[in-house]
């Protein structure tokens, strides 16, 4: 099983960057999907996710910022980050939970599989 994130950099407030999270070695369209952040000195929160029938979840503070997209037949997961804030400087990682469920947990201990992270850096 990997989650393999991608796309993290070095963008100035305002700007935009694209995460990718590529799956592989389980059935990616059996699990929900989501992406967590940890920045430094704090507890890993919650970002954004979307469930096996592709509905959708933000934490308050990306909503309208952030789009999290995925592509089934691609076993991959998308965060279109928008607006980025110096607050939104972070370790991204993606997570998988397996179930077909409705709605999202936002406890990263109820996922099962996670990436290794990727750094955005949002300079002001």
């Amino acid at each position: 099983v990997q989650l393999q994130a991608s796309g993290g950099g070095l963008v100035q407030a305002g700007g935009s960057l694209r995460l990718s999270c590529a799956a592989s070695g389980f059935t990616f369209d059996d699990y929900a999907i989501a992406w967590f952040r940890q920045a430094p000195g704090k507890q890993r929160e919650f970002v954004a996710g979307v469930t096996t029938g592709g509905t959708t979840d933000y934490a308050d503070s990306v909503s309208g910022r952030f789009t999290i997209s995925r592509h089934n037949a691609y076993n991959s997961l998308y965060l279109q980050m928008d607006s980025l804030k110096s607050e939104d400087t972070a370790v991204y990682y993606c997570a998988a939970d397996r179930g077909r469920k409705t709605s999202l947990p936002r406890g990263q201990s109820q996922y099962d599989y996670w990436g290794q992270g990727t750094q955005v850096t949002v300079s002001s």
